[in-house]
């Protein structure tokens, strides 16, 4: 069984208990993630879990701890960052034997909170639940939400705001910034630690390699690669891809003021702390494999010094590779091609283009073209000077026909991978603002429950499938730090 991450000790960790709250109430809890988790039955009554998940009560058998890391934020280096407003209160094992940390976050003062309350705004909980559990819904590896929590008090932000507090789980709060942290602060020996443990609990694989540090290497980049491939064929957009926001197990970490494209800008940015656009839908890709240098940096001392730059430079260009199979792969699939060829990139590129001129919806764009696939079909939901220019249509609909089979199989196999929802900036909004104004979790727990059934055809004509109108645009994201 995979050690406890409390057995690296407290330089990488320390012990912290989650400060009660006034008045909590449950706003949701994620019954069926919680049965994968294998949790104490105790755990899924509702009183229990609303003390528990609150931060009002400590599991008996587990001590909780918040981790300490680094990270570059916005391409500036700072050595000691750490959970400042998290803290894991267990780690358990789920139905594949996989080793599961669960988290609050907004739970209070940690020791790395640096001045700050620890606390969170009930619009960031509402906001991260529905995108993690959308992402999941997409087949996005993602942290998940398994409780959100109000707690009958006020945090001060920028005005005095509802408070709330998100249980999490993952694979593990590992990142690239946590082995920064231990470059900066313990050299060589604390990296090794680390890493070998990063390796017993996500890599084992790499264990019996010759070098088992590039092979670690190799396996982060192999995985970041694809995810950001998941990202950019869903609309995603991060918004602090920081290093300390940089998931070593491959998974979207910390939502913050992540967004999904609307038409399709690929310049396009929405959070209101990243100024320049350094994390712009188009950039996502470039900054991927710059995070994976730094991790790579923290690595090297490990590796045999004849080849470690070589061995690096080589692993670090194979994330091009990578990302660009993968991203081939989804958008041939968006697009109906099964088996595609380097040739296909100029198609979904020549498609691309068309959105990005005619400002189509990437997301609806995509879902139409399943219903314009059958060549005698005039079927689209865009109107005449957004569809496909008929040179285009053609030359997409001659690919597909050279798969040789029915179209109406190509459409359902779209479908499948082109979602009707998503979870909208301009509803992520509405939502929020109705819970913090009114009180009224009504609209949240709609919006919930239609973005975690993205690829359902009856949702077509679901208000939450609709693109915004021009006044509903929204310009800015915020994290609510």
């Amino acid at each position: 069984m995979t050690a406890s991450y409390r057995t690296l000790g407290d330089f990488f960790s320390q012990p912290c208990t989650p400060t009660p709250v006034q008045r909590p109430q449950l706003i949701a809890f994620n019954q069926a993630l919680a049965e994968t988790l294998q949790l104490p039955a105790e755990f899924l009554a509702e009183e229990t879990a609303l003390t528990l998940f609150a931060g009002n009560t400590v599991y008996s058998e587990f001590a909780p701890f918040c981790q300490a890391y680094a990270g570059h934020q916005f391409g500036h280096f700072n050595p000691r960052l750490g959970d400042g407003r998290a803290l894991t209160i267990l780690e358990t094992l789920d139905q594949q034997g996989v080793l599961r940390d669960v988290q609050l976050k907004g739970a209070g003062r940690t020791p790395f909170s640096r001045g700050g309350d620890g606390r969170s705004p009930l619009g960031p909980v509402l906001r991260e639940f529905i995108m993690c559990e959308a992402m999941h819904a997409l087949g996005v590896p993602t942290t998940r939400a398994l409780a959100a929590i109000a707690t009958g008090e006020y945090v001060q932000r920028e005005r005095a705001e509802p408070g709330a507090v998100l249980t999490r789980v993952a694979s593990s709060h590992i990142r690239v910034g946590s082995f920064q942290f231990a470059a900066a602060h313990g050299g060589p020996e604390q990296v090794k630690l680390l890493a070998d443990y990063v390796i017993a609990r996500h890599y084992p694989e790499c264990a019996a390699q010759p070098q088992p540090y590039l092979g670690l290497l190799e396996a982060v980049i192999a995985r970041q690669a694809t995810l950001v491939a998941q990202w950019m064929s869903f609309g995603f957009i991060h918004g602090v891809m920081n290093t300390d926001n940089t998931s070593i197990c491959g998974e979207t970490i910390d939502y913050g003021p992540c967004a999904m494209l609307d038409s399709y800008q690929p310049e396009q940015f929405y959070s209101f702390i990243d100024k320049r656009g350094r994390y712009r839908y188009s950039q996502q890709p470039r900054i991927a494999q710059w995070n994976l240098a730094r991790f790579a940096e923290c690595l090297a001392p490990l590796m045999p010094t004849t080849k470690a730059a070589d061995d690096i430079s080589a692993a670090l260009e194979h994330f091009t590779t990578l990302y660009e199979k993968a991203w081939l792969e989804r958008f041939s699939a968006k697009l109906g091609i099964v088996q595609p060829t380097p040739f296909d990139r100029e198609l979904i590129n020549q498609v691309l283009v068309h959105f990005q001129q005619q400002q189509i919806d990437f997301t609806l764009g995509f879902r139409a073209l399943a219903d314009s696939a059958e060549p005698a079909s005039s079927a689209n939901e865009f109107a005449p000077e957004q569809r496909l220019p008929s040179a285009l249509r053609q030359q997409w609909l001659d690919r597909l026909a050279r798969q040789q089979e029915d179209f109406s199989v190509t459409a359902a196999r779209m479908n499948t991978v082109n979602p009707v929802v998503i979870p909208r900036n301009h509803h992520l909004q509405a939502v929020i603002q109705v819970a913090q104004a009114e009180g009224d979790l009504r609209p949240f727990h709609y919006l919930l429950r239609a973005a975690t059934q993205p690829f359902n055809s009856e949702q077509k004509n679901s208000p939450w499938a609709k693109a915004p109108k021009a006044e509903q645009e929204i310009s800015n994201t915020f994290c609510g730090t």
